[in-house]
């Protein structure tokens, strides 16, 4: 099977070269070559490389600038997904997507099951979701992988954030009423290529089993690394509300996805939020700070 894979730069696409070479011959894109604002361009791409099954991972995933660069994020997340899926229609194709959380407004008193209704709350979650319509509609085979608090080792996240200040400042403050279930790209990874081998399809919520505030995150991190040695100038975790820390774009106090479809129709193991994160920690460098 011939993969394209979008975003091989990103944290998510870099961790899903490592397993979707199991799948089949893998072509990994980056911006530069396959650019989600530029139709054009994409289609004599996907001429030229006619995957079997197209695996998105780019996406425009800065929430507060996106408050006001609403006509990029929605080319990329919405406009550039529906040239894929539409290609992918008409040729026989199959779509793999991952959206977000932030398609839901976080009011929901229980944890959001895939056939909830959404109603997003900043532009970001707006355009994410426009680009999950638009390719239900395009006839295409399709698997929609809603995750939530993606992070990473390296790069730009919460995690790399919080050990970056830890090291700096004696007091950090955290936000403690936002809930969710913070989520490594290798496991996302690795549940990806589970799914394919399981041949799932339709709306799928993923995240690990369990749940946490912000403030709980940056305590788990902080603390697990305290374990390992790693020198941190940090003194106290201050918990405070979202109305503490004003930002452009709303969002939703509740994260948390109803795993039923993950672990009971398509047999996925629990593994909990805490779990995931340890093999992240091991992977940062002793005694410097990451990227």
């Amino acid at each position: 099977m011939r993969i394209l894979l979008t975003g091989c730069e990103g944290q998510l696409g870099r961790a899903l070269t490592r397993v979707l070479p199991e799948h089949g011959e893998l072509f990994a894109v980056s911006r530069a070559d396959f650019d989600l604002s530029l139709p054009e361009k994409m289609g004599r791409i996907l001429e030229e490389l006619r995957p079997e099954l197209i695996v998105n991972a780019a996406a425009y995933t800065a929430v507060d600038p996106a408050e006001t660069d609403r006509e990029t994020a929605l080319a990329v997340n919405a406009v550039g997904p529906d040239v894929m899926a539409r290609w992918a229609f008409r040729n026989q194709a199959m779509i793999l997507h991952y959206s977000t959380d932030y398609v839901f407004d976080g009011e929901n008193t229980a944890p959001y099951r895939e056939d909830d209704a959404t109603n997003p709350i900043n532009v970001y979650g707006e355009t994410k979701r426009a680009g999950e319509r638009l390719i239900m509609e395009s006839g295409a085979r399709y698997l929609i992988v809603r995750s939530s608090w993606l992070y990473d080792a390296v790069g730009k996240n919460f995690l790399t954030t919080i050990l970056r200040l830890a090291g700096e400042r004696d007091e950090l403050q955290v936000v403690d009423d936002q809930f969710g279930a913070p989520t490594p790209t290798w496991w996302l990874a690795d549940t990806t290529a589970y799914l394919l081998m399981r041949k799932a399809n339709g709306v799928l919520n993923a995240a690990p089993d369990g749940s946490t505030s912000w403030h709980g995150f940056a305590s788990a991190i902080i603390d697990e690394m305290k374990k390992r040695g790693r020198p941190l100038k940090v003194r106290h975790l201050a918990p405070i509300g979202t109305e503490d820390w004003p930002t452009p774009a709303k969002r939703p106090r509740n994260s948390v996805f109803a795993l039923t479809r993950l672990h009971e129709e398509y047999g996925a193991a629990s593994l909990s939020w805490q779990d995931a994160l340890l093999p992240v920690l091991d992977r940062l460098p002793k005694t410097e700070r990451p990227v």
